[in-house]
């Protein structure tokens, strides 16, 4: 199981597209790169949400703009430590810390785009 986030345009309710590439992995991803402001993440991760955002977990940036989920993003990162491992599935803090810094990057690049997943 996995989360699919993306943000996309509250006008047009299509994912947003970037201008370039980026080459954010996640439990799948697009070889070489996508241009859609979109990540998938293991469910692996949720006890780590869950630690840091409460009991809507990373559910709790759905419906708001990235601009909106860029502090929310930031503290909950900040709560967490490691490094990420190099097997992605597994359940560490390392690699939950990892796919949040992630989401970071694209509210960062899309802050006037809307979160949507799962």
């Amino acid at each position: 199981m996995s989360y699919d986030i993306e943000l996309i345009d509250p006008k047009t309710k299509e994912t947003v597209l970037l201008g370039h590439r980026h080459k954010l992995k996640g439990g799948t991803y697009a070889m070489g790169g996508t241009n859609e402001a979109w990540l998938n993440i293991t469910y692996n991760y949720s006890k780590f949400f869950r630690r840091v955002f409460g009991e809507e977990g990373i559910r709790i940036i759905y419906g708001k703009t990235g601009e909106e989920s860029i502090p929310i993003l930031e503290e909950a990162i900040s709560k967490l430590e490691g490094e990420p491992s190099d097997n992605y599935w597994a359940a560490t803090e390392g690699n939950a810390k990892k796919a949040l810094e992630n989401l970071l990057e694209l509210a960062k690049m899309v802050p006037f785009g809307v979160w949507e997943g799962d």
